[in-house]
């Protein structure tokens, strides 16, 4: 019996070895034709450098559609096909104007853009009084009587002192989507909010916004200010009080119009009714040509298909590649296709989104069971000679989202942080702040996480 079992161990252990030797193999044939055969960084150049900033519902969303899947059909994928989906269509207008005045006539011009769905002001702009506030909490302090008729001004930063980056935004962007839904109630006539950017620049980072259920009438113009405008204004506040801020801007919202998600898919060979998604979000923000946030996800997205049979593997699973419309201001993509899927009751098993920069590659975070993060973090030493060593539960991302059942492993690929809001939602988030090494390496990682869960699945649910 003690023979028997040791012949077992000697069995089990000596499979586990050749497993993970073919799995070392082919994530290094993965990388190395990543790194020498990648096709990411000409096709990020064409979406940036020929194309640009591709607002929801523009016509260089539109290009960018046509532009991707033609690149797609180049692939020779068993499938590829457009995912009609309404989405919002704001337009900027003319550039935004903004001073402030500390005496008649006396005037400091300052850096500004509209927020993303905000409504235009008068035509001669708006001029009042400007108030300083820490965030929304403040409003309900000072309430009416020190805010009406005023421009409120929103300075909370990002923490600093925060290593993850997305969670120091996250405490302060709340002011971005809601200070004028909430400045309103207590009277002011417009909103300046401090752009989400740990640096200090002279560049203004836009983003959504909402106004709740207020009427038309009674919406508010908001604008972001640079960093470096910030503090200028604050400084220039507590000197003079009293001073007027001065912002004019032309935007407008119009009615919703058709776009679509772009979608190509290599069927599985074994399990073609199980898929997996992998993706990025294909529109971005006007500002800039949208190269980190989110062209760099695509390209790597579609060239997770092109590495994994460049590199001579054979999906056991149906891979797919979504290239989601309208993540910026208002989900439509990610939200349609999740209900196109449930319709049609498509078996998705896993989902990996890259929206975080074309950054050096750093780990995943993963929304999944205990068992299936058992499974993963399993995998830690085929990461490791790659410097991938961040395996954690946490958040996937946004156009996933809406897939989430018990059934589904949802992951997101986390970068380098340190300078993605640098560049996020803003005139420097350019092709040229993208490096051709660490997007393949991007690449490369998620294909190599996306060869892992096609070869050993996911754990069954009850």
């Amino acid at each position: 019996m003690k023979f028997l079992k040791y012949i077992l161990i000697v069995v089990v252990v000596t499979w586990q070895g050749y497993a993970q030797s073919e799995d070392e193999k082919q994530i290094k044939a993965i990388y190395e034709t990543a790194l020498t055969q990648s096709k990411s960084y000409d096709w990020l150049n064409y979406l940036s450098n020929q194309i640009g900033g591709r607002l929801s519902g523009s016509i260089q969303a539109q290009q960018a559609v046509d532009y991707t899947k033609a690149q797609l059909d180049s692939m020779g994928l068993d499938k590829v096909w457009l995912q009609p989906v309404m989405v919002p269509k704001w337009v900027r207008g003319t550039p935004e104007f903004a001073y402030v005045e500390t005496a008649p006539g006396i005037t400091t011009n300052l850096p500004i853009c509209a927020l993303g769905g905000s409504v235009a002001t008068p035509l001669q702009g708006i001029k009042a009084n400007i108030i300083e506030v820490n965030g929304i909490k403040d409003l309900e302090v000072l309430g009416a009587d020190k805010i009406k008729g005023k421009i409120v001004f929103f300075n909370k930063p990002m923490d600093p002192t925060l290593i993850s980056t997305f969670e120091s935004y996250s405490g302060c962007v709340g002011q971005r989507y809601a200070g004028a839904m909430e400045a309103v109630k207590y009277g002011a006539v417009g909103v300046i909010v401090r752009s989400m950017n740990l640096r200090l620049d002279d560049y203004p980072h836009t983003g959504s916004m909402g106004y709740g259920d207020l009427e038309v009438w009674e919406r508010i113009p908001a604008a972001a200010i640079s960093t470096k405008g910030a503090e200028f204004l604050s400084a220039t506040l507590k000197l003079s009080p009293n001073a007027n801020f001065y912002f004019k801007q032309s935007c407008k919202v119009y009615n919703d119009v058709e776009s679509f998600n772009v979608i190509g898919e290599i069927k599985g060979s074994t399990y073609p009714d199980e898929i997996i998604v992998v993706g990025g979000h294909l529109d971005s923000w006007d500002l800039g040509d949208g190269s980190h946030d989110d062209g760099a996800g695509c390209v790597q997205s579609m060239d997770v298909l092109r590495l994994l049979k460049e590199s001579g593997y054979t999906p056991k699973r149906t891979i797919r590649v979504v290239l989601f419309m309208n993540e910026e201001n208002g989900l439509r993509g990610g939200k349609k296709y999740a209900e196109v899927a449930k319709n049609k009751k498509e078996k998705h098993v896993f989902a990996l989104e890259s929206d975080a920069g074309g950054f050096s590659p750093r780990g995943f975070s993963f929304d999944c069971s205990e068992g299936d993060f058992k499974k993963v973090k399993s995998w830690g030493p085929l990461f490791e000679p790659y410097l991938v060593h961040m395996l954690v539960k946490g958040y996937s991302g946004a156009d996933i989202g809406p897939l989430k059942d018990d059934g589904i492993v949802l992951a997101g690929l986390r970068p380098d942080s340190q300078r993605y809001f640098d560049h996020h939602h803003s005139e420097y988030d350019t092709f040229e702040h993208v490096n051709k090494r660490e997007l393949e390496l991007g690449a490369a990682a998620m294909s190599s996480l996306v060869y892992l869960f096609d070869k050993y699945g996911v754990e069954k649910t009850k």
